[in-house]
């Protein structure tokens, strides 16, 4: 039981003393050796590095040390760098409005060096000599001079040496490591104009040269990127704008999945707008598909607060809600391109470079000409010619317009000035007709065609339950069906989406479907949509089903007016394409 303190008692309330403070501060900022090596590499970027080098032993457990060639300190700066919030960053509160720099709290330095054997060496430009400075569990051991080059290194041995606790909740060194190369690879995208060297136990596991070329990097990170099809993205809305890269949908697979964030190229975490970004690649991807995503977006500087928690990784949006809206807008609007349709064996190179400016506040990458797409940042061109002569392009035939060609009853194929289509039949018109659904629905839906003979179906209970479920959207869709005895329904109007629809067919398996659910119907947001699947799936031109040429020419017409051609509402694609140089390697004419 508390008992309230005698009057004339002493004092219970004390200020800690800096090594106390800062070994709590130690506990946010210094999570793991992943979050020393940030700290440091982010020191290093501010201060205008080249060139980073980081090297690890043990999986940083007995040693990190990260060097670097920027502007480095003088010997005034050293010694006052390990007081807490001690920072060249910031000057006024007013500055945290519009934060330019990856770090500005002061406290990073301090709290490392609070929790283990740290050695500094800087030397400023200019400078006759350099400065090093040893310190010991947050306590200064001794400054003296050091011959160095311009630039700073800092040496971490023995973490957590005072803090067993915490010590002993760090993982093996392999999975240390990897938490390591995960926080090196962030700051390596964000930051295509510095080379970086990772070291582990005197093996090199990365080394990046300096560049502008955001492809060549995710490549030089990842061996498995060049087959992962990614396509750039770049938009602007307002004061918001996106880049990067996104993966084409039917390369898209289920599982572990490669996502970087950044905003005004600060890495950052943020699952709302993960999750705005795969909301854009809804009806084009199965359900449990990941697509790799590298989004950099740039928005106003008081319009993002990354004052939020000591490690930094963490972001507040002052619109949210809007922010989200656009991602999903942006991806969207990428994936309605040639670029995300799927192609004749491997994805072609990505091509994205970023231009100019300087710091952690540098624009999103941009887009120049490559071999497959031409992308101008936030003002998407035309694309141009290949350096192979090939060019990739909306559908577009030749004029007059060629001869389409059915193959099996199934495939279709046409000539384009850059090679050739083939598309699939049931696909494609199922795109088509899911879309045409959509847009219904937000009208006044779309009356059926009057039968001169009704059909009666006659359904179980739980499959009658699903119909009276459905009613209004089936009568949206153009069905007019009402309930015939116990047992039936008569069917007297139905839609018309091909000559060769089959109604009462279709009737029956959307209600099959509906009740014993599917990957599509699990995917739907709402019993609206869950119909529009279900009839564009049921509803569309089978595969097997011979079509006039006329029939052939209107199916490519309307599927190139949809707002996704490329990809049908199961995350399938709907076209594959073959470009004509592509055909010119298959038969040695380069």
């Amino acid at each position: 039981m508390k008992t309230r303190p005698e009057a004339g008692s002493r004092p219970r309330i004390r200020v800690l003393p800096d090594h106390v403070a800062n070994r709590i501060a130690a506990g946010e900022v210094v999570e793991r050796p992943a979050s020393v090596v940030k700290e440091l590499v982010e020191n290093a970027l501010d201060a205008g590095a080249s060139a980073v080098r980081v090297s690890i032993e043990q999986g940083g457990k007995g040693r990190i040390r990260v060097a670097d060639d920027g502007c480095g300190m003088i010997r005034e700066d050293l010694l006052v760098c390990l007081d807490r919030h001690a920072t060249s960053k910031i000057r006024r509160a007013e500055d945290l409005r519009d934060v330019h720099t990856l770090g500005f709290r002061g406290e990073a330095l301090p709290s490392i060096a609070a929790v283990s054997r740290m050695v500094i060496e800087t030397a400023a430009a200019g400078e006759d000599a350099g400065s090093r400075l040893r310190v010991l569990a947050g306590r200064i051991q001794g400054v003296e001079d050091a011959a160095r080059r311009t630039g700073t290194t800092v040496d971490v041995r023995n973490l957590f040496l005072n803090t067993p606790v915490r010590a002993r909740f760090l993982r093996a060194a392999g999975v240390e490591t990897r938490a390591v190369s995960e926080v090196l690879h962030s700051l390596a995208l964000a930051n295509l104009d510095t080379r970086f060297v990772f070291e582990s136990n005197g093996r090199t596991i990365l080394d990046l040269p300096a560049g502008r070329d955001l492809p060549a990097r995710i490549g030089a990170i990842w061996k498995d990127a060049a087959a992962a099809g990614l396509i750039p993205l770049a938009t602007q809305r307002g004061g918001l704008r996106l880049a990067g890269a996104v993966q084409r949908p039917d390369l898209a697979r289920p599982g572990f999945r490669r996502a970087h964030l950044f905003v005004n190229g600060r890495p950052f975490r943020d699952g709302g707008i993960l999750a705005a970004a795969d909301a854009g690649y809804r009806t084009t991807v199965p359900e449990n598909a990941r697509p790799w995503l590298f989004l950099f977006l740039a928005v106003p500087g008081g319009d993002v607060d990354v004052n939020v928690h000591p490690g930094k990784a963490e972001v507040r949006f002052r619109q949210g809600g809007q922010l989200e809206k656009f991602v999903e807008a942006s991806v969207r609007e990428t994936l309605e391109g040639i670029e995300s349709a799927a192609t004749w064996g491997e994805p072609r190179p990505l091509r994205v470079v970023r231009e100019g400016a300087e710091g952690a506040g540098k624009p999103p990458p941009q887009a120049e000409s490559g071999e497959n797409v031409q992308i101008h940042l936030f003002r998407p061109e035309a694309a141009a010619e290949d350096d192979d002569g090939d060019s990739e392009e909306v559908y577009m035939p030749r004029a007059p317009r060629p001869a389409l060609l059915q193959i099996h009853n199934s495939f279709i194929l046409a000539e384009t000035r850059d090679g050739v289509i083939i598309l699939d039949q049931h696909a494609a018109h199922e795109r088509i007709l899911y879309e045409r659904i959509a847009a219904g629905f937000e009208d006044a839906g779309r009356e059926g065609q009057r039968l001169l003979f009704p059909f009666t179906v006659r359904l179980t209970k739980p499959e009658l339950e699903v119909l009276e479920s459905i009613w209004d959207p089936l009568a949206r869709l153009g069905f007019e069906v009402s309930r015939f005895g116990y047992d039936a329904i008569l069917v007297q109007s139905v839609p018309a989406p091909h000559r060769y629809f089959d109604a009462e067919r279709c009737i029956r398996e959307m209600i099959h479907e509906l009740l014993h659910g599917s990957d599509l119907m699990n995917s739907a947001r709402n019993q609206n949509e869950r119909v529009a699947m279900s009839f564009a799936c049921k509803g569309a031109i089978r595969a097997g089903q011979k079509l006039a040429q006329e029939e052939m020419q209107e199916l490519f017409d309307q599927l190139f007016a949809t707002e996704l051609p490329y990809h049908d509402i199961h995350g399938r694609p709907t076209v594959v394409r073959l470009g004509l140089g592509e055909l010119r390697r298959k038969f040695g004419r380069t």
